[in-house]
């Protein structure tokens, strides 16, 4: 959409909200008397907002452009969900950085069916604050068994920077950590008000120099694709690409699969450490 198409659209989504919304629902005392509109009337959002009716008159027709507060405050008085939200806005071409919810986010059956079925690809799901939500076996073997590390401190930053097998894992684990801080860094910019969050860097922070310097440095990166070394000492040096794949039911879950090309000496590698793994756990269950 062009950005006058988008105004107008946003005016039309909010005119379409308040329709919905009862004076009940929004907390206003019902007059007597038929009312010729259906929902609430602009002033009376504009009222619940905060804001005088002539500039909440002029956002629903797209006659200026609405900050980021303003957007917020909106949609908490026309009570929109998560998905409307978001929506709203993308509409006014601004990034929500709205807190998440400070619940446990879950990975979906089939999510994890599918990582189970990577038999020969080592692969993780990642949430919020980079929390390791699931992961497959081969990931377990090659990595750290997550699943030996307290929920709460199943995070990939915190790893890299307090198991100290991680610094002799990775090649370059200075290279691997200063982009882990810088990728933590944006997920401090999308929700800056998360606590966990604030209590993860200030832990870390306090625990070692270097993470403390490279954070102060904000660096930023995202989560997308790249190369790393490993030096297992199992399965010996595995050059892995790494990609990630964001879950379509939640934005903030990334699957972030290893890969290395066929016949290579780490796909070689990979096959026999998910062999080798497979042997353990078969020798662990007699």
């Amino acid at each position: 959409m062009t950005r006058n198409v988008k105004q107008n659209e946003l005016g039309v989504f909010l005119k379409a909200r308040r329709a919905e919304l009862t004076l009940r629902e929004a907390g206003l005392p019902e007059g007597a008397g038929p009312r010729r509109v259906a929902g609430l009337r602009r002033e009376e959002v504009a009222r619940l907002a905060s804001i005088s009716t002539d500039y909440y008159t002029r956002i629903e027709q797209g006659r200026i452009r609405v900050s980021a507060p303003v957007l917020g405050t909106l949609a908490d008085v026309l009570q929109l969900d998560e998905d409307q939200r978001r929506y709203l806005f993308s509409l006014a071409g601004k990034p929500s950085t709205r807190a998440p919810r400070q619940t446990a986010q879950k990975v979906k059956p089939q999510l994890q069916r599918l990582l189970d079925d990577l038999g020969a690809t080592p692969a993780i799901v990642m949430g919020r604050r980079m929390d390791v939500l699931a992961w497959n076996s081969l990931a377990a073997a090659m990595i750290t068994d997550f699943g030996q590390v307290p929920a709460k401190h199943r995070n990939y930053v915190r790893i890299l920077f307090t198991d100290p097998d991680m610094r002799t894992l990775y090649k370059d684990w200075e290279s691997v950590a200063r982009t882990a801080v810088a990728q933590l860094r944006m997920e401090a910019a999308k929700y800056p008000d998360d606590p966990r969050l604030a209590g993860l860097v200030g832990e870390l922070s306090m625990q070692d120099a270097q993470f403390a310097q490279w954070w102060a440095a904000r660096n930023v990166a995202s989560l997308s694709t790249g190369t790393k070394t490993l030096v297992h000492p199992t399965a010996g040096e595995l050059v892995l690409d790494w990609d990630t794949l964001a879950e379509a039911g939640d934005a903030d879950q990334q699957l972030v699969v290893w890969t290395a090309a066929p016949g290579g000496p780490t796909h070689e590698a990979l096959r026999f450490l998910a062999a080798w793994s497979e042997g353990a756990e078969e020798h662990l269950r007699r």
